[in-house]
């Protein structure tokens, strides 16, 4: 048994395939199944499930996967000390919706760097579900996600906040006075939204969708700040997440409707791979994501 053997095992487990964890290390699908057949021969147990094309991890593989990780971060952790390198380094790959890199990622990357400037982040954004196959497929090393929650025992949550999701109008537009507005006086509206399909817009379509109604919005962006401009001056209303509109609702600039036949809330959560090994690059980004809250700024 070697470093090399434990980090293809690592490498299979995390990608479950023998031949992109041969594509990623450089070696043929030959030799990365000779070095499982070889390391579960010393174990003498299997380490996989091979069905077909799929390779899954046995329960004895997954104890194994926690030892291999904890064996080869041990080793890097060694020769950080021999190098006098004992601050995090490394490329993380992090996936994120789009609508969170702005207070995650833009107002926040000068902390980041300050503290850990080795590591670098390669950022990816799109849809939930596009998030969740990048991570399956460890296309993305985690991901944080402002979507329904995700309730799956292949995930960590390393953390997670809840966000109300509200109706936003202009101070001057009627309803804004209304103590209780109901969606039926919402329909006849003009609409400021965010793209068909994304997360808190998806979310509200459905609601409204079992009572076969829906709404037709005179403007579709994903620019959620030019929505909340438009939207104080009073060109429409719009269905906003908490975070968005709070600064806006503070300066009195919007306000938000008391909708109860409609409830909507959303989840920011970081996931990662429960197999996964937790690298420095990673292990800093969780504990720095921990501290900032969209609705509170830094804890």
């Amino acid at each position: 048994m070697d470093l090399r053997s434990l980090n293809i095992f690592i490498e299979v487990a995390e990608l479950g395939s023998f031949t992109r964890a041969g594509e990623k290390l450089g070696y043929s699908q030959p030799t990365i199944s000779f070095q499982i057949k070889q390391l579960e021969k010393e174990m003498g147990t299997q380490l996989f499930d091979r069905i077909g094309h799929t390779v899954t991890l046995t329960d004895t593989g997954r104890d194994a996967l926690d030892y291999a990780q904890r064996i080869c971060h041990c080793c890097q952790e060694m020769l950080l000390t021999g190098t006098g390198r004992r601050e995090p380094a490394g490329i993380l790959r992090l996936g994120m919706a789009d609508s969170l890199c702005q207070p995650l990622i833009a107002s926040q990357f000068a902390r980041f760097r300050s503290a850990y400037p080795k590591v670098s982040l390669q950022v990816t954004t799109t849809d939930t579900t596009g998030l969740l196959e990048k991570l399956d497929h460890n296309e993305v090393d985690m991901l944080c996600t402002m979507d329904d929650h995700v309730y799956d025992t292949n995930y960590i949550i390393a953390d997670e906040e809840e966000i109300g999701v509200h109706f936003v109008a202009s101070p001057a537009h009627p309803l804004s006075k209304a103590k209780r507005v109901e969606i039926s006086q919402l329909l006849a509206e003009p609409f400021l939204l965010t793209e068909k399909g994304m997360s808190y817009r998806r979310l509200m379509d459905e609601q409204l969708a079992r009572s076969s109604l829906e709404i037709s919005p005179v403007l579709e962006t994903g620019q959620a700040d030019l929505i909340c401009t438009l939207v104080g001056q009073n060109m429409g209303l719009s269905f906003l997440p908490d975070y968005v509109t709070e600064g806006m609702v503070r300066q009195g600039a919007l306000t938000r409707l008391n909708v109860p036949e409609l409830h909507v809330v959303v989840w920011k959560q970081l996931l990662y791979r429960r197999e996964k090994w937790l690298s420095a690059p990673m292990r800093v980004m969780i504990d720095h994501l921990k501290t900032l809250r969209l609705l509170g700024g830094i804890s």
